[in-house]
């Protein structure tokens, strides 16, 4: 196989947007599980493998789906349950946002956290009841990253099942 062969040259492209999009839970401004699709998308047009590739993308399509919904649902439902406002994990983004170009790549957990800790203390009036809420909203990004992460490793566990298939 030579990279002059169109097949190979779109399975790499392939796996780097795989692997972009897996960077991309982690790195803001990344889309994690467009990019995954996405690769899927380009193989499964320009790739030239049989029919299967149809019903790979199809798969696909579906983890990604799925997995943007589960991924703002279920941490979602956590925090509304533990009283965590929307405002307080808006300001946790936003300094966090702040904090990755103040402080490079540490800053993003330190101004999310800071921002949510700063939020709920300013709702609350006590540092004791703004920790807990603190805690819960960390845990609810944790577990929609992880939901994230998992759902761009499927799809690119079905991309290497059909380009090995097809």
């Amino acid at each position: 196989m030579s990279l002059t062969d169109t097949g190979a040259l779109v399975a790499v492209v392939t796996a780097l947007a795989i692997l972009a999009g897996l960077a991309g839970v982690v790195v803001p401004g990344l889309p994690a599980l467009p990019l995954c699709w996405g690769g899927v998308l380009v193989w499964a047009l320009f790739g030239g493998a049989g029919p299967g590739r149809w019903l790979v993308l199809a798969a696909a399509t579906l983890v990604a789906a799925g997995g943007t919904v589960v991924k703002y649902a279920w941490p979602g439902r956590n925090l509304k349950r533990a009283g965590v406002p929307t405002s307080s994990l808006l300001a946790g983004a936003v300094l966090g946002l702040v904090g990755f170009f103040v402080i490079p790549v540490v800053g993003l957990v330190i101004g999310f956290v800071g921002g949510i800790f700063a939020m709920e203390r300013l709702r609350l009036g006590d540092t004791r009841l703004a920790w807990p809420a603190t805690k819960q909203a960390v845990g609810a990004a944790g577990l929609s990253m992880l939901i994230e992460f998992l759902s761009g490793v499927v799809i690119g566990g079905l991309w290497v099942v059909g380009l090995v298939a097809t």
